[in-house]
């Protein structure tokens, strides 16, 4: 499958869970025949209950439900918490469940990263944000900057037919959407020109990284990139610079507060590199930084899953949305700037190691370990990565119960 540009969307951004779970949960409440839903984590938290009870209501008046989780991301859901949903009928996938040794997790690669929701083939929802309380703005000091965007319009299609082509039994259905995308092609609620596109380990490899390194090139005025963990290959830093040396003013947003400390020190490595070529750089400190958004000029811009870190640009399954709006361009960069005003530590040269054959041999040796770290897992030994359905729970009649009942609580029925 490959897609196209599609005109007439129109297109929501959504910041943190605040704004991304009323309208998800909301967009549940009024599905009408399928729901497909991928995410990297959903805990067994206050936003987990709430995803639950919002899919266990749905698939009870009859919407058919489809869940994809990453084992890797979404390990430890009890089985009364995805009983409940497979018991009503929810169709529920891990994507590379394998299982511990020593009490570790073994599936640390090639993870399914997607955040994707599609209802109805009406709306759908592409972004970085996970299902758990951290992305809430009250969770305190830990809590999650995200971004994420709710779609509709013809672009749908497309995330509806790459979700149909990925999930197995459904070659009837891919041919039903077919019909109904042609006979829909001329419903357009908005003005946005939207591509998805994502990453994958077959033909998609690098599909994200070539937008973001076209989008450099044609900059002429103005790019902000906010990526949580940033740390790309030689290609898109050398982009970036090249087009802060053409004039273009090129804005690089990372963590200052990270989740986990190695992204701060992968991404100041480099640094010097960057502020040398005029790229201006700002650590976000007011709380963990989770978006991977981009902006370029006043009308190109991306939100999705994907990082620009090793693992996403080379292992991880991924998408995104390109958008061409001038509407949501400015939303973006009005809350990108802001952000960066009132929340922002610019970096300068003070903040960089001074130069040193031993902070040099750190850095360079640092770099190139990280840098080829996805060709080393490809030394591991190798495995397909595998898609494994939760069967429902054994539905038991009302005598049988009753006699488990009695038996656990020492009463005869």
């Amino acid at each position: 499958m490959k897609c196209g540009w599609r005109e007439g969307n129109q297109i929501q951004l959504l910041e943190n869970g605040d704004q991304y779970y009323p309208a998800v949960f909301s967009a549940i409440a009024k599905a009408e025949s399928k729901i497909i839903l991928e995410t990297f984590i959903w805990f067994e938290d206050s936003v987990g209950w709430q995803l639950h009870e919002a899919l266990l209501t749905a698939a009870r008046r009859g919407v058919s439900i489809e869940v994809l989780l990453d084992g890797y991301g979404s390990p430890d859901l009890s089985d009364r918490f995805v009983g409940e949903l497979t018991a009503a009928g929810v169709v529920f996938r891990y994507y590379d469940p394998r299982p511990r040794l020593f009490g570790l997790r073994t599936n640390l690669f090639r993870r399914m990263h997607r955040k994707i929701v599609v209802i109805d083939a009406a709306v759908a929802f592409v972004g970085g944000i996970n299902y758990s309380a951290e992305h809430m703005s009250d969770y305190g000091p830990e809590a999650k900057q995200d971004y994420a965007v709710r779609v509709e319009g013809p672009v749908v299609q497309d995330i509806l037919q790459f979700e149909l082509d990925n999930l197995p039994g459904h070659a009837e259905a891919r041919h039903f959407w077919r019909r109904r995308h042609r006979a829909e092609e001329n419903r357009a609620p908005g003005e946005a020109q939207t591509l998805f596109v994502w990453r994958d380990n077959h033909e998609h490899r690098d599909d994200i990284e070539r937008h973001y390194l076209k989008m450099l090139a044609n900059a002429r005025h103005e790019v902000i990139i906010a990526n949580a963990y940033f740390f790309p290959g030689y290609r898109l830093l050398h982009a970036m610079r090249n087009a802060a040396r053409r004039g273009v003013r090129v804005k690089l947003v990372v963590q200052g507060e990270p989740d986990m400390p190695i992204v701060k020190v992968g991404a100041r490595l480099l640094y010097r590199y960057l502020l040398k070529g005029g790229v201006q750089i700002f650590e976000y400190k007011r709380r963990p930084l989770h978006g991977k958004v981009a902006l370029m000029d006043d009308h190109w811009a991306t939100v999705g899953s994907s990082n620009l870190d090793p693992l996403s640009l080379s292992l991880n399954l991924e998408a995104n949305l390109i958008i061409h709006d001038r509407t949501f361009n400015q939303s973006l960069r009005d809350n990108l700037n802001a952000l960066i005003q009132q929340d922002c530590l610019r970096v300068d040269s003070a903040m960089v190691p001074k130069r040193s054959w031993w902070n040099l041999g750190k850095s360079v040796l640092a770099f190139h370990f990280l840098r080829h770290f996805p060709a080393m897992v490809g030394w591991l030994p190798a495995h397909t990565p595998k898609l494994a359905q939760v069967d429902p729970p054994v539905q038991t009649t009302l005598e049988t119960q009753d006699r488990i009942d009695a038996e656990n609580t020492g009463v005869k029925p």
